[in-house]
């Protein structure tokens, strides 16, 4: 996977991050933020793509893969949506990218929202994947939902319950969860696989990320609430799943016009995992919609 990217780790705001990069000098900069319980290894079909046209950067998001697992507290503040996004902005910047375009999907979609919320003049366009917003969603959850998206629900638990039924056989989960999502087939290659299970058999990794989930339950709404009223004010392209949650359960589209000011997007025919199962159309979209809305002049801070 990722033949010709530079690995490397890159401190980020609190949290070194593990990042995969490659494309032309001077190309305009993408990050890509994968989900859960994945890595970057997720973006192995839809990097090599844009990297032909654009400087891509696909970072672990902290608590993930190889990337720093920060110890957290009873707020789950480092596990926040804002604190994932600061590591972001903070690696985008060492690499001299002071603007840049975003591609995310699942978890990494709800870091994005957040970044686009709190570092606006950074982010010139944002593509998400397979989400609504998360306040939203928790407040809409009906019996569907609910069943669908247990692991919701399972992760947010005190610790360390979840730790532990997990620690039991986190291979088991991690098919359990995401082979289910993807309508109970196996859509992952066999080096992406391996690297997603190897990464969450560390029982850091799999604290951390039960932290993202609880920090998203609490102190991630408490920061939307907050922000009530306000808008993205860059483009957003939105695609999700036709064989998912999102489709059956939620209007995308018109959740995410409350949240941001230009919205596009439609449903694909796919489950969840979409990068993976047809990451030329992604990468063909993705670069459509970001040529359309392209890097202007840096907004001063």
């Amino acid at each position: 996977m990722f033949q010709d990217f530079v690995e490397e780790r890159i401190g980020g705001d609190g949290a070194t991050l593990f990042v995969r990069r490659a494309g032309p000098e001077g190309a305009p900069p993408i990050v890509l933020l994968h989900g859960y319980p994945q890595t970057s290894a997720m973006w192995h079909g839809v990097a090599p793509i844009l990297a032909r046209s654009y400087q891509v950067i696909c970072p672990d998001l902290r608590g993930y893969g190889r990337s720093d697992k920060p110890a957290s507290n009873t707020s789950h503040e480092p596990y926040s949506k804002r604190a994932m996004a600061g590591d972001i902005v903070a690696v985008m910047q060492r690499l001299g990218h002071n603007r840049f375009l975003v591609g995310a999907h699942d978890r990494g979609a709800r870091v994005a929202h957040r970044m686009g919320l709190d570092h606006s003049h950074r982010v010139a366009a944002m593509a998400f994947l397979d989400i609504a917003p998360t306040r939203e969603m928790y407040a809409g959850t009906g019996a569907a939902f609910a069943r669908a998206y247990w692991h919701w629900f399972f992760l947010t638990q005190p610790s360390p319950l979840p730790e532990q039924m997990i620690g039991a056989d986190p291979e088991k989960f991690w098919k359990l969860k995401c082979f289910n999502q993807a309508g109970g087939s196996n859509p992952f290659s066999p080096e992406a696989l391996a690297e997603y299970l190897s990464a969450f058999s560390d029982p850091d990794a799999i604290h951390a990320s039960c932290e993202d989930y609880r920090a998203a339950a609490t102190i991630d709404i408490e920061h939307d609430d907050a922000d009530q009223g306000r808008k993205l004010d860059m483009p957003l392209l939105t695609l999700w799943a036709k064989r998912g949650v999102i489709e059956t359960c939620f209007d995308a589209l018109g959740l995410w016009r409350q949240r941001a000011a230009q919205v596009e997007g439609e449903a694909l025919d796919t489950t969840h995992y979409m990068a993976e199962e047809i990451p030329d159309d992604i990468a063909a979209r993705m670069s459509d919609f970001f040529a359309q809305n392209p890097i202007h002049a840096e907004v001063a801070e």
